[in-house]
């Protein structure tokens, strides 16, 4: 059982309503029965848990939490989502990794980038979980530099041709759908967005990545050879998808933010029931020693803090609100804050945490790839450093 469950308040900012409050303990409960026990072998192994998966949208029902509720989803706001990676992070982040790449960078991107025809063909099949989704972004010489892509798209007739490559996409070889990023003007700086099924002439999915961390999430390449895309799937306009994009960034980061608090929670929790539970040296609990003291002390203060700029960065973003400088800030902090708590456990627990019997190891791995997905930390401290310019020099 946790130490640090969070209780209902009348100010409560990690909890702001009866719904939120409700999210969080029914996710809580399904995340502690039903994913610690499988996080462990699927690391192991490098394999998803499709059934698991599934569950989230048939008993959880976690799929569409930002689509309006008369299109099918929740009608919640970031803040849920929040909630929800922080929780699901707890016990599996690779899982929730596959969670956010289905949730946030499809059917939320999707959904507030797409017209009402195109929402009627896909948005059942993933709200309902019975379709993956993911996004098709970064390619093997683009990452950071995202408009240096090269995957291209020709118009033919009432087709698009596409080629090119997609690197490290979550979700690649269990997805069915995707919203992908190309160029029309090769040397151009404005990108263009499609749905795209895997089901699709010249989609093929490359090579599987084997990772440090997140092993329970698959990531691979994408491959497009002259595929056929419907004009009907364009997203938007052409040449317009830099605004869909970065609009969807920040609910990005602040939900990989949320992961970094989970992983920090759950390190937390751990580093205290072993030194006041379980761990006694020269007479004395682990946690009476100094050395000790520091790093739970400082890894739980580094949380709390962590956690109140993320939840608070949360709660002022929407579909038109938008805070790049917040996001940035809040991914940048939380992601710096779960290496060093994890690593901390790994330190306080000495030859257990080193070892497989705790998750600390697994969680430490897993909280790297977070400074590294969705933006570098490096890039964060650029758009922080920008943003700040433009503010100071208006």
């Amino acid at each position: 059982m946790s130490t640090l469950s969070t209780k209902k308040s009348s100010l409560d900012l990690f909890n702001p309503t009866e719904d939120h409050l409700a999210l969080r303990e029914s996710v809580a409960s399904f995340a502690e029965r039903e994913m610690d026990e499988q996080a462990k072998e699927n690391d192991e192994k490098e394999t998803f848990n499709t059934l698991l998966f599934k569950r989230l949208g048939s008993e959880l029902g976690i799929f569409g939490i930002t689509v309006p509720e008369a299109d099918g989803g929740h009608g919640l706001d970031p803040l849920a989502s929040v909630i929800i990676h922080e929780e699901m992070s707890r016990f599996d982040p690779g899982f929730t990794l596959s969670y956010l790449a289905h949730e946030v960078l499809f059917v939320n991107n999707f959904y507030y980038s797409s017209n009402p025809t195109q929402r009627s063909r896909y948005l059942s099949k993933v709200i309902t979980g019975e379709w993956i989704g993911g996004m098709g972004m970064t390619e093997p010489g683009a990452g950071t530099d995202v408009l240096g892509m090269t995957t291209h798209a020709v118009k033919k007739g009432d087709r698009y041709i596409i080629n090119g490559v997609k690197q490290y996409i979550t979700n690649g070889s269990i997805g069915q759908v995707f919203v992908l990023y190309t160029k029309l003007d090769k040397l151009g700086k404005k990108m263009t967005s499609f749905v795209i099924e895997s089901s699709y002439k010249g989609f093929s999915v490359g090579k599987k990545e084997e990772k440090m961390g997140m092993r329970s999430s698959p990531t691979t390449q994408l491959v497009f050879e002259d595929m056929e895309v419907p004009e009907e799937n364009l997203l938007g306009l052409e040449n317009g998808a830099v605004t869909h994009m970065m609009r969807n960034l920040e609910i990005e980061r602040v939900t990989l933010a949320a992961q970094s608090l989970g992983i920090a929670r759950r390190c937390i929790d751990i580093m205290c029931d072993y030194t006041v539970r379980h761990r006694e040296a020269f007479g004395k609990k682990l946690l009476e020693f100094g050395q000790i003291q520091r790093m739970v002390a400082e890894s739980y203060a580094d949380y709390q803090a962590a956690r109140a700029l993320v939840y608070h960065v949360a709660s002022e973003l929407g579909p038109d609100v938008r805070n790049s400088l917040g996001a940035a800030s809040a991914k940048l902090v939380a992601t710096q804050m779960a290496e060093r708590v994890s690593r901390n456990a790994i330190q306080v627990l000495g030859g257990y945490g080193y070892c497989r019997e705790y998750p600390v190891e697994r969680l430490h791995r897993d909280a790297i790839l977070l400074s590294i997905g969705g933006g570098t930390n490096e890039a964060m401290q650029k758009n922080i450093a920008s943003d700040l310019k433009r503010l100071w020099s208006e």
